[in-house]
């Protein structure tokens, strides 16, 4: 069934991490369904761009230079709004697979910033753009790794479990306003950067990481996935969905063709 299409008053859609990967194809994914998008990421031309293919052919879209780390920034984004009515919040990022002994504070404290105080400034933000628009749905694309620890990956695990329960004590605590709190929890997605930027340019060692994996996620899937969710009935809300490749039953155990 193809989603409904969004009300007057719900038909806005920020996504924040829009540059590349599950952001861009998830902005491709809501512009289809018939969102006016709005881009935002650090790299100006990359949203730009993507902002004119889309406008090319056929949608909105506007893009806006935005560093989700920086509060005022933030803010003054947000006032360009009077209501909005969805928010994907995917701007994040892992940094580093050392064991706990040696990991770098420096990118534990950026993961953090990013992945955690981010979502939060963007989320505290919006949100009464969001409850303004009657129907308002705050999506946090989090991780199975916020749900599950595994070795050499304790500072993303940690700061994306802080992801996970700020979406879950949102929910909780927003009961009873008309704004829906969905949780989108991918396993391995294959992208052009998530690996690379991991292990800082590496191309052996991102490489390594889908080595022998028939089919990971694409960043297709995921996005189509945060379509289906927010496009629910508005009575309708997805807490919590999980997804991961058939070849993925778990953080540690993948299926490899060797």
């Amino acid at each position: 069934m193809a989603p409904a299409a969004p009300s007057a008053a719900a038909r806005i859609a920020v996504v924040t991490g829009a540059s590349s990967g599950i952001g861009a194809a998830t902005a491709r994914s809501l512009a289809e369904a018939g969102y006016r998008v709005v881009l935002t990421a650090r790299r100006k031309d990359r949203i730009e761009a993507l902002a004119e293919e889309l406008n090319a052919a056929g949608h909105a879209a506007t893009a806006y230079p935005l560093d989700v780390t920086d509060r005022a920034a933030v803010d003054e984004f947000a006032t360009a709004f009077r209501t909005i009515g969805v928010l994907v919040n995917n701007a994040g990022g892992a940094l580093g697979a050392d064991p706990v002994a040696t990991g770098d504070p420096e990118h534990w404290r950026t993961m953090y910033e990013t992945n955690v105080i981010g979502t939060l400034n963007v989320t505290q933000a919006l949100l009464p753009k969001l409850e303004a628009g009657g129907d308002g749905v705050v999506v946090v694309v989090s991780s199975t790794a916020g749900l599950g620890t595994y070795e050499g990956g304790a500072g993303y695990v940690a700061a994306k479990h802080g992801e996970h329960v700020l979406a879950e004590t949102l929910r909780l605590e927003i009961v009873g306003k008309p704004v829906r709190v969905v949780e989108i929890a991918p396993g391995m997605v294959k992208t052009d950067e998530f690996a690379l930027t991991r292990f800082d340019g590496d191309v052996a060692k991102a490489a390594k990481v889908y080595e022998g994996v028939a089919a990971p996620l694409t960043a297709d899937d995921v996005a189509e996935t945060i379509t289906w969710a927010v496009t629910r009935p508005s009575h309708v809300n997805v807490d919590l969905l999980v997804l991961r490749p058939r070849a993925q039953a778990s953080n540690t155990k993948v299926h490899r063709e060797l």
